[in-house]
């Protein structure tokens, strides 16, 4: 089973803090999902899914909110089944349509639009239960393992932004796009994905996602840890070789004992110890110095070095 189905089949178990929670998943399921057939001045409500758990969730929620029983119907369509829940009754379709806030009276006609409305989610309890109810209908979540992204397609643009700025209510950054036909609100930051589940109310899946990134974050600064100490250690090896060039080079061409005492005493003891650091070096001086003392020697000896290869062989 896939991460994004465990979410899914945790939100489905959820019952939400009281009718007006269920009113307010259902109206994101009808929203997303649903579909309506007109027979003059009444309808008929279809809602069409290949998830079995939206389709089980859907069934639970009208049965439980408005004591409506909706036709199920099965059927094959290539390797996957299509789930249809059919309110037939009139009255029953425009009991559920006028709650969810889909369907309402305008000029004293009838009139059907898609939509969030804000009397449905006017509390904080039943923005959570919009969002978890859009979720399980269009929403998916990577395996944490693997990268972090959480989205939710949707047919029109229109809905995809009215969505986003329900997320964005809780101080999240839900951003949309397009992609082919459809549009995406998604998230693909792992702290705010975290926080979303903790807004639908998952804790569990919130818990193994939190798991998921402490370990990756270990692991990461680990990582950077290493990356750091490989990469001083190699400045260090490298200045060490130069150093060491710049001291056989002088030994070569003029020799060490030309050197004042003090360059000449720390340039035989990096010969003598090419792997000690600056600040051993230093405790090893007749008159120890600090590792700052000890580098201001070493690139003394780096100059009349680089002076002689000049071909100026001038010692100060």
């Amino acid at each position: 089973m896939s991460f994004s189905s465990k979410v899914k089949g945790e939100l489905s178990l959820h019952l939400g803090n009281g009718r007006h929670c269920e009113i307010a998943e259902t109206a994101a399921i009808v929203n997303i999902c649903g579909q309506t057939a007109v027979f003059g001045n009444h309808f008929c409500l279809k809602m069409q899914t290949e998830n079995f758990v939206v389709a089980k969730k859907c069934f639970t929620l009208l049965k439980n909110t408005f004591n409506i029983i909706a036709d199920v119907s099965v059927r094959s369509s290539g390797r996957k089944q299509v789930y249809t829940l059919l309110v037939k009754n009139f009255s029953q379709a425009e009991t559920i349509l006028k709650a969810t806030g889909l369907l309402f009276l305008e000029d004293g006609r009838k009139k059907l639009v898609k939509r969030i409305y804000s009397p449905v989610v006017s509390s904080i309890c039943c923005r959570r239960a919009y969002i978890r109810g859009a979720f399980i209908s269009v929403g998916s979540v990577n395996d944490p393992e693997k990268n972090y992204h959480m989205e939710f397609v949707l047919a029109d643009k229109f809905s995809a932004e009215q969505l986003r700025e329900l997320i964005n209510s809780f101080g999240l950054d839900a951003k949309v796009v397009e992609r082919k036909e459809h549009y995406v609100v998604y998230l693909k930051e792992g702290e705010q994905i975290v926080d979303l589940l903790n807004i639908m109310e998952a804790p569990l899946a919130l818990m193994d996602l939190e798991n998921v990134r402490i370990v990756k974050e270990m692991r990461n600064d680990i990582n950077r840890k290493v990356n750091c100490e490989t990469a001083n250690l190699n400045k260090v090896v490298g200045a060490a070789v130069k150093q060491l060039e710049d001291i056989e080079y002088i030994e070569e061409h003029m020799g060490l004992s030309q050197l004042p005492e003090q360059l000449e005493e720390i340039a035989r003891l990096r010969l003598e110890y090419p792997d000690k650091s600056l600040k051993e070096l230093g405790s090893f001086l007749s008159t120890p110095v600090g590792k700052s003392g000890v580098n201001h020697r070493l690139r003394k000896i780096s100059s009349i070095a680089e002076a002689l290869r000049e071909g100026k062989g001038e010692v100060e």
